[in-house]
């Protein structure tokens, strides 16, 4: 059966909304609110810019990028074109010992885009598989080398790495994992970089406590034992908690230490690539080279799924040699289809001059969200580029935050669906303190950043007055 999006916008069309109910498993989705008489599933039909309707033709404003996605915006048609011209020349074929062109176009480019040496590229279906990867491949690669003890990896508190269950091992978010224990043995956690809630010792200097951060994850290979720890993850702005930025000095003291103990340095850039941060890559951005990417969504801004690992010469060179391979793989990986996207995606990037769209209007997107710092409600703004989170307190003062009742009520029983209501789609999340998170398109200018605070204020102003 063939649905059109004009099929379901009458005023009260519950068909669809019905359906997805009976029959849709959505991720990360209490389905119980759905039966209680009080939910509707919302039913997203149509994006356009930075904007979405839904079934019932209410238009919302695009706050998250779909998921940190959709960097180029909705309705872009010439990457469609490019995805059904790509289909009708060959839909499908595997890079397992083959090869095709927009595969070979696609993995220069990356490379062409990434730091220092960083110059293959293994290609996955997402983020999380890119992660998988890059854990399997810091242990081979030490295997390879003389060096098989080395196994472990070091990764942030709340941090979110994915889904699969070595990803899930790496993620520090504790809720997250419990259900699926137990996990791949061998990921240990270190501090974030979290300022709004350094230790009180720190608190006073960016720097000193960002030194502090980075020499957490020194204390913790020394603990493990330097000769069992292969990788440090991490991303240039960690996203679970709430948009935390790297400390000046932060990330320069983390490429020392990895170095020191001959341990791989690995930016997970699935969210902050693609623009995200201004820059292609985020870590091009920060000035620091890591021996791995790995990265996804933005590269076809959402419009086929499309993941990869890039990886420095050094780790590629026993592959280049007698019966080794990297037993590992994705069926999709590399799609035709989903390369062809990227591709017309990142001609958009440089025709548009997206990237610098961002550099010139991140001030202004900033400036803007810092307004709401006068609500008693706003704790802290914080990020980079186009990449936002704004914790909630209970009192700004003592930075006190809501306990677990509270961040319920607030965030599940007010928040989500006022926003929303409201005519702004963005996240509001407790994986770490209360926060809501803004990653729009990259598109957008001073009138959304106007709309985005409005709509905001006027939210958060009810929801501090029904606490």
């Amino acid at each position: 059966m063939t649905i059109s999006a004009q099929s379901f916008t009458e005023p009260g069309q519950d068909d669809l909304a019905d359906r997805a109910r009976d029959h849709l498993w959505m991720p990360f989705t209490r389905h119980s609110v759905y039966y209680d008489g009080t939910g509707h599933v919302p039913v997203i039909v149509k994006g356009e810019g930075a904007y979405i309707w839904d079934d019932q033709g209410n238009r919302y404003l695009d706050g998250l990028s779909g998921l940190f996605v959709v960097q180029a915006g909705h309705g872009r048609k010439e990457v469609g074109a490019a995805m059904a011209k790509q289909a009708e020349e060959l839909a499908f074929f595997p890079i397992w010992s083959y090869a095709h062109p927009r595969a070979i176009e696609l993995a220069e480019r990356l490379a062409h885009y990434a730091p220092g040496d960083l110059n293959r590229v293994f290609f996955t279906s997402g983020g999380g598989e890119a992660v998988e990867s890059a854990w399997k491949l810091a242990k081979q690669f030490f295997k390879l080398t003389g060096q098989p003890t080395k196994h472990k990896v070091i990764s942030r508190n709340i941090a979110y790495h994915g889904t699969p269950h070595g990803a899930l091992s790496i993620t520090g978010i504790p809720a997250a994992k419990i259900p699926f224990e137990p996990l791949v043995p061998g990921a240990v956690k270190v501090p974030n970089t979290n300022f709004y809630r350094a230790p009180e010792e720190y608190r006073h200097d960016e720097k000193t406590f960002g030194l502090w951060a980075a020499e957490r994850i020194a204390e913790a290979i020394e603990f493990e034992g330097p000769e069992t720890v292969a990788a440090v993850f991490l991303e240039p702005v960690q996203n679970s908690g709430g948009c935390f930025p790297p400390p000046p000095g932060y990330l320069e003291r983390v490429r020392e230490i990895c170095d020191q103990y001959d341990v791989l340095l690995v930016a997970d850039e699935t969210i902050t690539s693609f623009g995200r941060i201004g820059d292609m890559f985020a870590m091009n951005r920060f000035g620091v080279t890591p021996d791995i990417i790995t990265c996804a969504k933005g590269m076809t801004s959402g419009y086929a799924p499309m993941g990869a690992m890039i990886v420095s010469d050094r780790l590629f060179e026993p592959f280049k040699h007698g019966t080794n391979s990297f037993l590992h793989g994705y069926t999709w990986g590399g799609h035709p289809v989903g390369a062809a996207a990227a591709l017309a995606n990142l001609d958009i990037f440089e025709r548009e001059g997206i990237l610098q769209h961002v550099r010139d209007n991140e001030s202004g997107f900033r400036h803007t969200l810092e307004k709401l710092t006068d609500l008693p409600i706003v704790g802290d703004v914080r990020g980079a580029g186009y990449f936002y989170g704004i914790e909630l307190v209970k009192d700004k003062v003592t930075r006190e935050t809501f306990n677990d009742d509270e961040a319920e009520r607030l965030l599940r029983g007010f928040l989500s669906k006022a926003l929303f209501d409201a005519g702004l789609y963005c996240r509001a999340d407790d994986r770490g303190d209360p926060v809501v998170q803004l990653a729009p398109p990259l598109i957008i200018g001073q009138t959304e950043f106007d709309e985005i605070e409005q709509i905001l204020r006027s939210v958060l102003t009810e929801a501090w007055s029904i606490l």
